[in-house]
């Protein structure tokens, strides 16, 4: 375990990091509508990055263990497809889809994450949708509540998995937040399900990302075959909502909101 903690420079460049990727992620909201493809908005993200003079630090990413690279600058991912969508031209957009866009930049050397599950159209299929999208959203201020100094990531994966279950909802169990900053992922691991008082401690400086990641009826996930996709194993809808927070003495930051 190698937890790192930033110094104030740093937090203070990782605050402009998180400013600059909520514009990206504000752009591709708008921009994900009906008709479009996942390639396109991949085009838009990149560009958008560009122009806030940050780094798209997904493109090219080559997690331990994977075979290739990373294709594309975001992860868009589709109804049951819970994380890591590659993004593609073929892929187009429809009304009522559930889709997560997961952004990653990088600004000054120093990297933030998040990501938001929007229904394309803005109109349901279900309502079970809607409320999954919004136990998913609600999940992640209630993990954010919890991440204070002296509390634990276990007190954070407690706060998100309890609140799920009284939502009739289940978190996945193989994939959860991280620490953020230096690198894409860093230690400590935040688990979406915990028990209070467990793992690691939290003390200010350390920057995490937190990300709840739900799915309707299972906690398990299967790998597709292009090395990145997880979907659901039964199939079912997910959602997921993340952000980059830091640890203070006076509770936690979201850098990414």
């Amino acid at each position: 375990m190698n937890i790192t903690l930033k110094s104030p420079s740093e937090i203070a460049t990782l605050r402009e990091c998180g400013k600059r990727l909520a514009q990206v992620r504000t752009a591709l909201v708008a921009a994900a509508v009906p008709g479009v493809s996942t390639g396109e908005l991949d085009r838009i993200a990149r560009a958008k990055i560009a122009e806030l003079e940050c780094v798209p630090v997904l493109s090219g990413y080559r997690p331990y263990g994977a075979k290739r690279a990373y294709p594309g600058s975001i992860c868009v991912s589709i109804d049951n497809e819970v994380v890591h969508g590659i993004p593609s031209d073929e892929r187009i957009l429809e009304a009522g889809q559930v889709v997560t866009l997961d952004v990653t930049i990088g600004y000054r050397k120093l990297i933030c994450d998040s990501a938001v599950t929007v229904i394309i159209g803005g109109k349901a299929r279900t309502k079970e949708d809607s409320k999954l999208i919004e136990a998913t959203r609600v999940a992640l201020d209630k993990g954010i509540a919890a991440a204070r100094a002296g509390a634990t990531t276990g007190d954070i994966g407690h706060a998100i998995d309890s609140y799920i279950v009284k939502q009739g909802f289940r978190t996945i169990r193989a994939l959860a937040g991280h620490g953020v900053g230096y690198a894409v992922h860093e230690d400590p691991y935040v688990p979406n399900q915990g028990e209070p008082g467990y793992g690691d401690e939290l003390v200010p400086g350390m920057v995490i990302a937190i990300e709840p990641i739900v799915a309707v009826s299972t906690e398990h996930v299967d790998l597709l075959r292009d090395g990145y996709t997880y979907v659901t194993h039964d199939g079912s809808m997910s959602a997921h909502f993340e952000h980059t927070v830091v640890i203070t003495e006076k509770g936690p930051e979201v850098l990414t909101r």
